[in-house]
Formats: C-alpha cells, sequence, structure tokens
C-alpha cells in the first residue's frame, strides 16, 4: 500500500476523480453488493466529488428506471441507507446507464462518447475501473472490445484498471488462456482478480492478529500445532443456480479460491512489508509448496458428497455426479508445516452458514495431574470466526474451585459486534472497491497465484472423474455432511471436526 495514500492521522485520503463502469449493471452482485458499496463509501466521504458510475448492459433502461433499481437494492441491502445518508440525491445524479450488447463494438463507441460527456461535464472521465460483473464467458470478448476501442490504454497522468469476479477460469487451461487474453489488452498492474472473502474484515485480522502480536506467532508452526481445519459452509442449497454450479461443483465454486485463499493466509511467512508485491509472493511461496493429491490419490485425501435432494432441484441434471460437499487433507511441504494435516471442507446445503479457521494446538507433552483411567485433556484450540459471530475465540484448561486438581475448559473470546458495535463491519466489496479506485493490488489474486491454484484442483477433479474417484456420499440438508467425512478426520489419530464460531 503506497504512504501516499494516507494523511498524517493514518487515515486513507480519498482516490483520485474516476468513472466505474459496471459491465452486467442490471444483474443481482450490482443491485445488492456493488452499488450499495459504493453507495455506503460516498456516504462515509471516502470516494471523490468527482466520481461517477455508468451501468452497462443489454436490458432495455434509462437512467432514471436504472437509478430507480439501484434505490431500492441500496434500500434492501446496504449497510448505509439512503434514509441514514443524505448523500442519495447526489450520488443518483452521476449514475448513468449505458444500454448495449457486449460484443458490439458500438457499444464502446458509445460509451467512449459517454465517458467524454461525463469529463467534460463532472471530471474523472480519464480514470476509469471497469468491473466485470457477467458470467464469465463474456469477460473475454469484453475485454477484447475495451482493447479495440482504447479504452484500457492509459493517457498520460491517468490509470485504467479492471476488477474481474470469479470464477477465472473452469480448470487450469482454461485459465491460463484467460490471462492470455486478459494480458494482450491489460498490463499486469492494471488488473484486479477478485475473491471476495479476502476483502472481509475478519480475514484481513488474520494479518493483525498473526503478525501484529508477539503471542502466538512463536507457536504457529508444526513443534506446536497438530492440525488445522479450514471450514466454509452454506446452509442454503442451490437455489437458482444450477446452470452454473451442476457444471462447476463444489471444488470450482469453493476450493480452487475461498478455501485455497484461507490457506494461504493462514500458512504464509511474514512479509517483509505490507504490499501487494510482498504479500502476494507469499501466498505464491505457500501454493507452490501445497503437496499435490494426485488423481490415484483422492480416495485418500478426499471425500466428496452430495445432498439427498440436489438432483431434485430445477435444471439439474438427471442422475448427476455433482459434488455439493467435499473435504480434502492437504499437507504444505516447507520447514514450518511439515507433516502438520489442513482439512478443508465445504458443502451446501449444511446444518449452518459458518466460515471458520480452526487451530487445534497438540497436546502437553507430559500429563502431571491425576485423571481417571483413559481420560485425557482436551487440546487447546483458536477459532478465527469469519462468519456468522465474527471474532476470535481461545479454548485452554483451567482448574475447578474446590479441592483436587480437576480441570474444565473455558474460552476467552473477542467479538467484533461487543467491541465495535453492530453495523461497523464494512462489506467487503466495499474495501476491495477502494483498494481497486487507489491501486492496492494487496487483496487481489495474481495471475501466478491463479494458475497455481488451479493445479492443486485439477488433479482432484480428473481423480473424480476417475476409476479412482471416492464414492459419492449422500447427506441430509441440515447435517454438517456425510458421515464418510467424520470416518474421513477420524481416522487421523482420532480428531474430529469442530466449529467452534457456532460457540461465540
Amino acid at each position: 500500500m503506497s504512504p501516499v495514500d494516507f494523511n498524517r492521522s493514518g487515515i486513507r485520503q480519498v482516490p483520485d476523480p474516476c468513472v466505474v463502469v459496471i459491465f452486467g449493471a442490471s444483474g443481482d452482485l450490482t443491485r445488492r453488493k456493488l452499488m450499495p458499496s459504493l453507495f455506503s463509501l460516498v456516504c462515509e466521504k471516502l470516494l471523490p466529488d468527482e466520481f461517477s458510475v455508468v451501468g452497462l448492459a443489454r436490458t432495455e433502461m434509462d437512467n432514471d428506471g436504472f437509478r430507480q433499481k439501484i434505490h431500492e437494492g441500496i434500500d434492501s441491502h446496504g449497510r448505509l441507507k439512503p434514509k441514514d445518508c443524505d448523500r442519495w440525491a447526489d450520488f443518483a445524479q452521476h449514475i448513468h446507464y449505458h444500454q448495449g450488447e457486449y460484443d458490439d463494438p458500438a457499444t464502446y463507441d458509445g460509451l467512449c462518447n459517454l465517458l467524454g460527456q461525463i469529463d467534460q461535464e463532472v471530471g474523472g472521465g480519464c480514470n476509469i475501473l471497469f468491473y466485470l460483473s457477467t458470467p464469465p464467458v463474456l469477460y473475454a470478448p469484453i475485454i477484447k472490445q475495451l482493447g479495440q476501442a482504447g479504452l484500457a490504454v492509459e493517457p498520460e497522468g491517468h490509470w485504467r484498471r479492471i476488477i474481474i469476479e470469479k470464477p477465472f477460469g473452469h480448470d487450469l487451461a482454461s485459465a491460463t488462456q484467460l490471462n492470455h487474453d486478459v494480458h494482450h489488452v491489460f498490463n499486469e498492474d492494471q488488473v484486479y482478480r477478485i475473491d471476495h472473502y479476502l476483502g472481509k474484515e475478519t480475514v484481513q485480522n488474520l494479518l493483525v492478529f498473526r503478525f501484529a502480536n508477539a503471542i502466538f506467532e512463536p507457536l504457529w508452526n508444526r513443534n506446536y500445532i497438530d492440525h488445522v481445519q479450514i471450514t466454509v459452509s452454506e446452509e442454503v442449497g442451490l437455489g437458482s443456480r444450477a446452470g452454473y454450479y451442476d457444471t462447476a461443483g463444489v471444488l470450482r465454486d469453493m476450493f480452487q479460491n475461498h478455501l485455497l485463499q484461507l490457506l494461504t493466509l493462514t500458512a504464509m511467512e511474514p512479509p517483509a512489508e505490507f504490499n501487494a508485491t510482498s504479500l502476494r509472493d507469499e501466498k505464491v511461496k505457500v501454493l507452490k509448496a501445497v503437496q499435490r493429491i494426485e488423481p490415484e490419490g483422492v480416495g485418500e485425501f478426499t471425500v466428496r458428497g452430495q445432498y439427498r435432494t440436489y438432483r431434485d432441484e430445477k435444471g439439474v441434471a438427471f442422475n448427476t455426479n455433482t459434488a455439493t460437499f467435499a473435504a480434502a487433507r492437504m499437507y504444505i511441504n516447507n520447514w514450518r508445516w511439515r507433516n502438520v494435516p489442513f482439512f478443508l471442507r465445504s458443502g451446501k446445503a449444511l446444518a449452518g452458514k459458518v466460515t471458520e479457521i480452526a487451530v487445534q494446538f497438540r497436546h502437553v507433552p507430559h500429563l502431571m495431574f491425576p485423571l481417571a483411567p483413559g481420560e485425557g485433556l482436551p487440546a487447546n484450540r483458536l477459532g478465527l470466526c469469519l462468519q456468522p459471530n465474527e471474532g476470535i475465540l481461545l479454548h485452554f484448561e483451567t482448574k475447578l474451585p474446590g479441592a483436587g486438581m480437576r480441570t474444565r475448559s473455558v474460552d476467552m473470546s473477542y467479538l467484533y459486534e461487543q467491541d465495535f458495535g453492530a453495523n461497523t463491519l464494512p462489506d467487503a466489496y466495499e474495501r476491495l472497491l477502494l483498494d481497486a479506485l487507489h491501486g492496492d493490488a494487496s487483496l487481489f489474486t495474481r495471475s501466478d497465484e491463479i494458475e497455481l491454484a488451479w493445479r492443486l484442483i485439477d488433479p482432484i477433479l480428473q481423480g473424480w472423474d476417475s476409476e479412482h474417484a471416492p464414492p459419492l456420499a449422500f447427506y441430509e440438508s441440515g447435517t454438517w455432511g456425510p458421515s464418510k467425512s467424520d470416518e474421513f478426520i477420524r481416522t487421523e489419530k482420532g480428531r474430529k471436526w469442530f466449529s467452534i464460531c457456532t460457540e461465540c
């Protein structure tokens, strides 16, 4: 992060005058996340006065219709709503809509004219952030048209940047091709591949927790940590996503991006300084050190499952074997983490919506307190809770009052809401949009990082499509997944899954 982005009080300065152009502006992401996040930034005076938004989509709509749609979205989904902030009327005047086909050069000619008009009237039209909020199949055609229209070229003293939503590719080959298509038009330093998990305040707090405190970092290694569990569970089922999900499945939807990103942040070495290059270099080192699960080993290192009513969902192929649940055991072959298993799991239609990183420490090397035969003390556990109940929880042992040396588990917890109040956590998109406007790519994914992640997921997908695939285990909606998943982790020295965050 460049020091010029902050004033002497440590408060971040507003970015340069600019325009955000959102492709796919009539879609759900724009209404629920992007525009509410931009409005919150406006209300908090984190955006310049010379700031505009252009929504571009195929839907026929005029400026007033688009503004009304955005107002409804902010009112329903915004952290700060129009009733909370007197900036709506001014913000609305800076919202424009441009209708056109994504592969039609005339669309981009009209966009150029509109940007020129905005620059004359308000300013900022020479600094542009493009946001691709469209189906992935449209990424390459849009990028090609932006290049042909000259919209990716940075005029002297101005910038052009592009945010690309996940999924970035369907496998390694498609991700590599998309990187090639992007780099044909944009330089890598203009490209911001977004994973909204990295914008969550609690994910960023993992870095502060590890690298701004001297308490835990000396213990953050194979000598003291028994294993790590990373869970991203969803309570909802498929919903209306059959067209995408039935061809993607849980590995492409959650593992290649969210879970591997959380793994890198948990396992990375301390960067020399907090900037995009140093931070992403350390994450790449982790991915390079992760031991690949070869196709013939998927039966030993993974579990795949499907909630029992999945095949009854609208739009799902008959007798599909698409996995809606997966668990994997991974190892990082470096000095810090050698032989420490990382257990990753994610699924749909589970018992709760939980995202957490749980670290279980080793048992004490010698137990001096008398216990009943066969009884042992539970290991210390640390939970980094991303959702719900954002915070940090530590389990440890204390003595019960009274005679003897009986113990019980207690916890120390830190909850964001208790310390900072309700509704203070900014949406992940607020942080990431602001970072992109400042040119700070620290929390965005680099091209080599994307391809390394696919190199880890592709062999598992190949194994699941082969004779080596573990049986598809079915589970009931509202549970924590198939019983096979419990057996899978239990075989590892009697370990078991736990959800610390639900205990906060």
